[in-house]
């Protein structure tokens, strides 16, 4: 393949990556609109937002060996077929039932191309510095894509209605298959590659049950039976497909492979990344709101730096890989986030310019992290289990981007219950979250109301450094176990 052409296939299957990760958060700024026009319950609204990420995490490791079989490219053109019909769905979606089935379907196009677009990197990039740099670039688009959602969403509500978040992704999608039918290379999967239906099934429902659990414990007011009865399938799913999975001779995943530290430290390193880096957007982005007072849009604004400065950590890790070493890029950059972090912390109060920098500094490694742990993954794997790999490492994203919602979400309601002292005869709702709080200083007197407020935004206040530090140990933590481990290999 032409220099040119490889370069255009990474452009190609990048726009492709960036439509599947935006779609994550870019409904982030268009829920109340789209609520408010289709008329959603409190559980249609749950599931309009979960539908995507969890059918995109239960298909993916099914769907990413399918491909080593059946060949990368033809998963990828049938994946943006789905991804571009689905889109037009939810764009004109008359009720939210139709909504929530649309954006299943929605992913089950991204978990049909997400697997292919790396396992296609892998394949047309031969020599080691030019892959190296084209996965940077893929971490890049990866890692900061899902931050710009709120932002793009933001902007096109400033114009057009709640649709044109979905209808966007049309126009991308024609000219990706117009451009992939061509330059993509063509290469046809192992035929004799045997592909396990029971075990896809398998860890589709256990993926499904424990990232629901998961997603059910994160909310303020959870239902435990729901979440114990997610959680009891998923866990007895995933431990007779673990089970199936060693007695076979083709498994859907190879758990050998986590045998080699540098494999087991890429995957670590991915999950601990994400769950940092989306619990983290989170509660700043509420803070920005809900203490501060920007809108939806200038929040997302005022977040830039760290999606900014993910996407040119990508590329430049990518470039320095094969000098550096990927495992030493591993932990290095988990501790540069966490020592970033930790440094935010003693500025979030001081000049904007300050605490901006400690911001992009931490972006900086988060993107430099994903970008060495994907290649980690994608280099520890044989090239005829590419789709495997790809697959093992974008689920540990999910996961890890689930976990960071649910542990660090769950953490700062409770060191807000426990901060806030309500005045006398004010609804105890108030110790809930500073959303409840704010509500209810709505329906008080004018002095009532600034009491509630100040103490509700100190009492957030405390709570939000209680999460940035505990996300701060995590990730320092975490980097020095992978550098002894690495070490010691």
């Amino acid at each position: 393949m032409s220099p040119s052409n490889r370069w255009l296939v990474l452009a190609i299957v990048s726009s492709a990556l960036f439509l599947i990760v935006i779609d994550m958060t870019v409904l982030y700024t268009a829920l109340p609109t789209l609520t408010h026009e289709l008329r959603a319950t409190a559980t249609e609204k749950l599931w309009i937002i979960n539908a995507y990420p969890l059918v995109v995490a239960g298909l993916l490791p099914g769907v990413g060996t399918l491909g080593d079989r059946l060949g990368h490219k033809r998963m990828f053109m049938a994946g943006l077929v789905v991804f571009g019909l689905a889109s037009l769905g939810a764009a004109f979606s008359p009720t939210p039932a139709w909504l929530i089935a649309a954006r299943a379907l929605l992913a089950v196009g991204a978990a049909m191309m997400m697997p292919a677009t790396l396992s296609l990197i892998r394949l047309t990039f031969i020599d080691e510095k030019e892959r190296a740099f084209a996965i940077g670039v893929w971490a890049a688009v990866a890692s900061g894509g899902a931050a710009f959602g709120p932002v793009v969403g933001g902007a096109l509500l400033e114009h057009f209605w709640w649709g044109s978040v979905f209808l966007i992704n049309v126009p991308v999608v024609i000219v990706a298959l117009l451009a992939g039918a061509t330059l993509l290379p063509s290469r046809p999967g192992n035929s004799d590659h045997p592909w396990d239906l029971v075990g896809s099934i398998q860890v589709m429902v256990g993926l499904v049950g424990l990232t629901y659990a998961i997603k059910e414990l994160a909310k303020r007011d959870p239902s435990w039976l729901a979440a114990g009865l997610a959680f009891a399938v998923g866990l007895l799913a995933m431990v007779v497909f673990v089970r199936r999975q060693l007695a076979s001779r083709s498994p859907l995943i190879d758990f050998s492979l986590f045998a080699n530290p540098r494999f087991s430290a890429g995957v670590a390193t991915a999950m601990v990344a994400s769950a940092a880096l989306i619990g983290v957007e989170l509660v700043f982005s509420q803070r920005l709101q809900l203490v501060l007072g920007l809108s939806p849009l200038q929040a997302g604004l005022v977040i830039l730096p760290i999606p900014l400065a993910a996407f040119i950590a990508g590329p430049v890790t990518g470039l320095a890989l094969p000098r550096i070493g990927a495992v030493r890029v591993l932990w290095s950059s988990l501790l540069l986030a966490g020592a970033t972090l930790a440094a935010y912390l003693m500025v979030y109060r001081g000049e904007t310019w300050l605490w901006l920098t400690a911001l992009s500094a931490m972006g900086f490694g988060f993107g430099a992290a994903m970008t060495a742990a994907s290649s980690v993954i994608m280099l520890s794997a044989p090239e005829e289990r590419a789709g495997m790999a790809a697959s093992i490492e974008e689920v540990s994203f999910e996961l890890g981007g689930a976990l960071g919602i649910a542990f660090l979400g769950s953490l700062m309601s409770a060191l807000y219950t426990y901060a806030l002292v309500l005045p006398n005869g004010i609804a105890a709702q108030a110790a809930d979250s500073l959303d409840e709080a704010l509500l209810i200083a709505e329906r008080l007197g004018p002095t009532e109301a600034t009491e509630l407020t100040r103490l509700a935004g100190a009492a957030f206040d405390q709570a939000f450094v209680g999460v940035i530090a505990a996300a701060a140990a995590l990730l320092i933590l975490v980097s020095l176990v992978i550098w002894r481990r690495t070490a010691t290999a």
